[in-house]
């Protein structure tokens, strides 16, 4: 795990309701740049109006830079896209893809974080995607729905330079800059120095350090991004060592659950050591292998004593988790191979417990309200097919892995 900075100020924001205004105003308000990582980007009500609101930014001599997944926006951005071109927003899509229906490696390596640098000073972080809260296609009764269950947090302060490096490096390499490696590495030798001088400081001051208190309003944050090179295990390793050090409670809230066995082995051992161990997962199927390959494994869970419930209200697409009502995190990467192992993600990580207990707060609401809380003696009832199709998916999920070379560790 990398080093965590002091002195932030952090926004909790949740759904597209609070984020979008948020983000819209800063845009706004931006004097210099604006540079976007998201997976999808839907030519929706909500898409078009980010996407003017870039066009407007561009206009009065910002700097847009906007970087899209091919397959994310495949199918979602029309002609968004080349409306934003002409208006001066710099676009570059990460492994563009012309076909649906092409299937090798490569196209598991996806884009999937959602990141926001404004003026190198304002940044956003989460899982939601530039897409309407309530824009569920394919859905004949989405109009029951609630609207999609996730989260973003706005950040101000030291660690927008890390995130700002970080979009930096996918940016310069995704437009074929022929100084981008050496470039990439003269910013990585700068973030070897500053992370030594930070350690510096907080090795002098350990003897001073306190836990963060809801009297501190300057939050500790770690950003932690996932690619395939130096940072290819970051985020699962933050999980594993937040979660062997809980004491009281671990709650995450995960749209896409397929751990591996370290992950795995990490909350039995929690729950064994007196730990409560909560998870908030995907209650509604959006896509067969994900949903039910999750569900293969509550045996195995509820046999440990952990608690599960299912999101109903709607869609679950969160990405986050609270231990110890201390530390927490928010970000794009599911609890998945897909995210652990393959794509690229970002979170933030949070030691602060007034914004751990508004995080904590939302999930609590969600489980008591908005969910199907599962007892294991119900579980045990379920049907041969329901059995049957949870069985077929892990199978079908593992066996993916293991044509491409993942092991599932």
């Amino acid at each position: 795990m990398t080093h965590a900075i002091d002195g932030h100020q952090l926004e909790l924001l949740r759904n597209g309701g609070e984020y979008f205004p948020a983000l819209l105003e800063r845009i706004r308000s931006a004097s210099r740049s604006i540079w976007i990582e998201t997976y999808i980007f839907a030519d929706d009500d909500t898409g078009r109006a980010v996407a003017s609101a870039l066009i407007d930014a561009a206009s009065r001599s910002v700097e847009v830079r906007l970087v899209l997944d091919g397959f994310g926006v495949f199918d979602h951005v029309g002609t968004l896209d080349e409306r934003m071109k002409r208006g001066g927003v710099q676009i570059s899509v990460f492994r563009p893809e012309t076909s649906r229906w092409q299937f090798r490696k490569s196209r598991l390596r996806r884009m999937h974080r959602k990141l926001v640098l404004i003026d190198d000073q304002v940044a956003f972080c989460g899982g939601i995607n530039i897409l309407d809260d309530f824009n569920m296609h394919g859905y004949a009764n989405a109009d029951s729905f609630a609207a999609r269950f996730d989260f973003a947090v706005r950040i101000e302060g030291p660690i927008t330079r890390e995130i700002r490096d970080t979009m930096d490096t996918l940016w310069e390499t995704l437009r074929d800059d022929p100084n981008a490696s050496r470039n990439a590495g003269l910013r990585a030798l700068e973030r070897a120095g500053r992370s030594l001088r930070a350690f510096t400081r907080r090795a002098s001051a350990a003897s001073n350090s306190e836990r963060p208190t809801s009297a501190n309003p300057a939050a500790r944050v770690s950003f932690l991004f996932r690619d395939n090179l130096r940072h290819r295990r970051s985020i699962e390793a933050a999980y594993l060592l937040a979660i062997s050090r809980a004491t009281q409670e671990v709650f995450i809230a995960n749209a896409y659950f397929f751990p591996g066995k370290r992950l795995l082995a990490a909350l039995n051992a929690a729950e064994a050591r007196g730990v409560r161990v909560r998870l908030l997962l995907q209650g509604r199927k959006e896509y067969f292998l994900q949903h039910y390959a999750s569900r293969a494994f509550y045996d195995r869970l509820f046999n440990s004593g952990i608690e599960i419930a299912e999101y109903t209200a709607s869609f679950l697409h969160a990405k986050v988790a609270v231990i110890d009502g201390v530390w927490s995190t928010v970000g794009s990467s599911n609890i998945d191979p897909f995210s652990l192992l393959l794509a690229r993600e970002a979170n933030v990580f949070v030691e602060d417990s007034a914004f751990s207990r508004e995080l904590r707060a939302h999930l609590d609401h969600a489980w008591a309200n908005e969910s199907r809380v599962l007892e294991c003696s119900h579980w045990e009832k379920r049907s041969l097919l329901m059995r049957f199709k949870s069985r077929l998916a892990y199978r079908v999920a593992r066996l993916l892995l293991a044509v491409f070379g993942y092991n599932l560790r």
